[in-house]
C-alpha cells in the first residue's frame, strides 16, 4: 500500500478539492484519504479545512476564509445587523445568519452548523461606511426600523459630520433606490441649511 504524501497544509485555511491537484491525479480520492487521516475536515461538498486547534479544541475557519474559498475569490462584502447597528443610526437588528453580497450567487448556504444568506447584488469594493448607510436604508424593514426614523437619525448624524457628504451622495446615487436617495438627499439638504 502506497504511503500517503501529505501536502503542506495551513491550519485554519479553507481548501477546495481542486487545490490538491498538484499532489494527486485523483484529488477527490486524495482528499477523502486526508479526511480519513484527520488532516482535513469537510465543511461542504468540495470544501474542506485543515483543522486549527486551540486549548479548547478545534477552531472553525473564519467567515471571511469560508466565503473567499466558497466564492472562489470573487468579490463579496459582509453586511447586515453587525454593520448597520455600528453606524449609530438607531438600528438594533439581529439576524441568525450573516448576510453576504457577492457577484456569483443568491440563496442560503450551510457549512456544518453555520448558515449564510447570499445575495447577488451590486456593491463597492472596498465598501465605505456611507455605503452601509445606503444599504441600511434599503433594508430598513429587515433592520426593525423605518426609513422615516433612519432619515431623522441620519439628519442628526450629518449635523455632527458623522459621514462624508460627497461619499454618501455618491453611494446613494449609485446604489440606492429613489426612496433611499430621497431620504439621503433630505438629510444632506437639512445639514446644508
Amino acid at each position: 500500500m502506497a504511503t500517503l504524501v501529505l501536502p503542506p497544509l495551513e491550519a485554519g485555511r479553507v481548501y477546495r478539492t481542486r487545490d490538491f491537484e498538484p499532489w494527486s491525479a485523483n484529488p477527490p480520492r486524495y482528499v477523502k484519504q486526508l479526511v480519513a487521516k484527520g488532516q482535513l475536515v469537510q465543511l461542504a461538498r468540495g470544501l474542506f479545512t485543515s483543522p486549527k486547534r486551540s486549548k479548547f479544541g478545534v477552531v472553525p475557519p473564519g467567515d471571511d476564509a469560508l466565503m473567499r474559498a466558497f466564492l472562489d475569490d470573487s468579490p463579496f462584502v459582509f453586511t447586515g445587523p453587525e454593520r448597520w447597528n455600528a453606524l449609530g443610526l438607531g438600528a438594533t437588528a439581529v439576524f441568525t445568519m450573516p448576510l453576504v453580497y457577492n457577484t456569483k450567487r443568491s440563496g442560503f448556504v450551510e457549512f456544518g452548523p453555520r448558515r449564510f444568506e447570499l445575495r447577488r447584488v451590486a456593491f463597492p469594493t472596498p465598501a465605505p461606511r456611507e455605503w452601509f448607510v445606503v444599504d441600511l436604508l434599503e433594508n430598513a424593514d429587515r433592520a426593525g426600523t423605518s426609513r422615516t426614523e433612519l432619515g431623522s437619525a441620519l439628519t442628526r448624524a450629518m449635523a455632527h459630520e458623522s459621514f462624508d457628504r460627497e461619499t454618501l451622495r455618491a453611494m446613494a446615487q449609485r446604489y440606492g433606490t429613489k426612496s433611499t436617495r430621497d431620504v439621503v438627499y433630505a438629510a444632506l439638504k437639512a445639514r446644508a441649511d
